[in-house]
């Protein structure tokens, strides 16, 4: 009888809430790209996770103003070809909502996520895939979603050290010149 229910309201185009929310637009859309088109063994390069967050909602600073807010964090996959290290956030902004007392720090609108990836010495040259995700808890101004993340992959690739390597992405790296002269250090 329920079955027969359910089949009924969308035969005549009335859909539950639970399955208007799966086919909603995410909040957080994110790519994971580099600052080169390949890589030697024993070098390394820049990365970045390009973000965009929906209108209308936030996402918490990697450093939340609160304790208990969940805080956006880089979370990948490394094995022994590849490595990242020297992840660098960007400043939130201070917001201030209604439902707090005091400006939370947060990210709305775009966001860009800065670490060094680094090929081990002597890795063979071959593509090598790095997988992870951009966590995160989106908010509106009156509520919180659930914690989630949205997935990231790169392909890399390594290549002999007579191939010269190429710079792109250069409309990403180059809007983020101050966090990249941390990296490089």
């Amino acid at each position: 009888m329920r079955k027969l229910f359910f089949l009924s309201l969308l035969a005549i185009g009335v859909r539950p809430v639970w399955l208007t929310a799966q086919t909603s637009p995410p909040v957080v859309e994110a790519r994971l790209v580099m600052s080169t088109d390949a890589l030697h063994a024993g070098s390394s390069a820049q990365a970045a996770v390009v973000a965009a967050i929906a209108s209308g909602y936030h996402i918490n600073d990697h450093k939340p103003t609160l304790d208990y807010l969940i805080p956006t964090e880089l979370k990948l996959d490394t094995g022994k070809e590849l490595g990242l290290t020297d992840v660098a956030y960007p400043k939130g902004t201070p917001v201030k909502f209604e439902f707090s007392d005091q400006p939370l720090s947060v990210y709305q609108g775009s966001l860009t996520v800065l670490a060094k990836l680094e090929v081990a010495r002597g890795v063979a040259p071959g593509t090598y895939h790095l997988q992870g995700k951009l966590a995160y808890q989106a908010c509106n101004d009156h509520a919180c979603l659930a914690p989630t993340s949205v997935p990231l992959a790169l392909a890399v690739k390594v290549v002999a050290a007579s191939v010269p390597i190429k710079h792109v992405n250069s409309d990403v790296f180059s809007r983020t010149k101050s966090a990249a002269a941390i990296i490089t250090k």
